[in-house]
């Protein structure tokens, strides 16, 4: 599954994460507090936004072929895997930041087991991928494949529960400073371009989130799509067209989902083969198809939309 971008993206199922921006309002002594903060936060989340989809796409790409047994050398189709890109600038920016006062002991403890587990994976990844695109299972029978399998699970199965707790650290603390920062816009201007803007974009999170639930739960996600879509009315007169169209995008395959999961609809045969590969974004009323038009959202919001 790709990761969803946080605007700040909950497992490797979700988007990206947007990066924080100093509250607007604050008291002089809280500023420096706040500003740490902040570099920690944007440095995590730089992290993920560059690591944590590649590592999950690796994976998907890697169990589109092969069994949860591992590789058998009777594959009639060997895709391999990816690798990931280079992680030295993430370790050393989080190594950067988790040494600013004042601590956030959750938070850099969640960010240093991510790091490692990242770390850990990107050599074992492109071991793999040589010997995959070199093609030298034909000449040993598979049999490196066979040993590298339990190493790969191993290191995906601890990334993955790395980033989904710092993910999870993150998008607590961005939860709180976004609700803050959405009142203190209120408080300041009123519900004007700033403030809709910031209230689509959390009000889209929200929603992601529950879509993407496993099980969703439809109780939860109703009144929250309802919310999203007045936030969406409120904001097509005042914020640009461009953000409004990602917007309307994501409002439309939320809907599309959320009366998926309601009426129970199946999916199609060929809908079940581009799920099942890297096609799933282009199947209405998906999970891919929300993850995507989630992260054009995000993209668009990072883009211009930031007063």
């Amino acid at each position: 599954m790709r990761s969803v971008r946080s605007f700040v993206l909950a497992l490797g199922a979700l988007g990206l994460l947007a990066p924080m921006a100093s509250s607007p309002v604050r008291a002089q002594s809280s500023v420096p507090t706040q500003n740490a903060l902040t570099q920690k936060m944007n440095a995590y989340i730089g992290c993920i936004n560059r690591l944590s989809g590649r590592s999950f796409d690796a994976r998907e790409r890697y169990f589109s072929w092969v069994g949860k047994n591992g590789p058998t050398g009777k594959e009639r189709i060997v895709y391999g895997t990816y690798t990931i890109y280079d992680t030295t600038d993430c370790q050393q920016s989080v190594e950067k930041v988790n040494a600013l006062e004042p601590h956030e002991p959750a938070l850099e403890t969640a960010a240093t087991a991510y790091v490692q587990a990242v770390v850990a994976l990107a050599p074992l990844l492109k071991e793999a991928d040589d010997y995959y695109e070199q093609e030298n299972y034909k000449d040993d029978k598979m049999a490196k494949g066979k040993a590298m399998h339990p190493r790969l699970v191993a290191a995906w199965d601890a990334f993955a529960a790395a980033d989904k707790t710092l993910r999870a650290t993150v998008e607590e603390i961005q939860d709180k400073r976004a609700e803050d920062r959405l009142a203190e816009i209120e408080k300041a201007e009123g519900r004007k371009e700033r403030y809709y803007l910031e209230a689509v974009m959390l009000s889209a999170k929200r929603l992601v989130r529950l879509e993407s639930a496993n099980p969703p739960d439809l109780a939860k996600i109703t009144p929250a799509l309802d919310f999203y879509e007045a936030n969406v009315k409120a904001a097509e007169p005042l914020l640009g067209s461009s953000f409004m169209r990602s917007a309307k995008a994501y409002l439309v395959t939320s809907k599309q989902l959320m009366r998926r999961i309601r009426d129970k609809v199946p999916y199609s045969h060929g809908d079940k083969m581009l799920l099942s590969g890297s096609g799933g974004w282009m199947v209405e009323g998906s999970p891919p198809r929300l993850t995507r038009d989630y992260n054009d959202l995000v993209d668009s919001y990072n883009r211009g939309g930031k007063f």
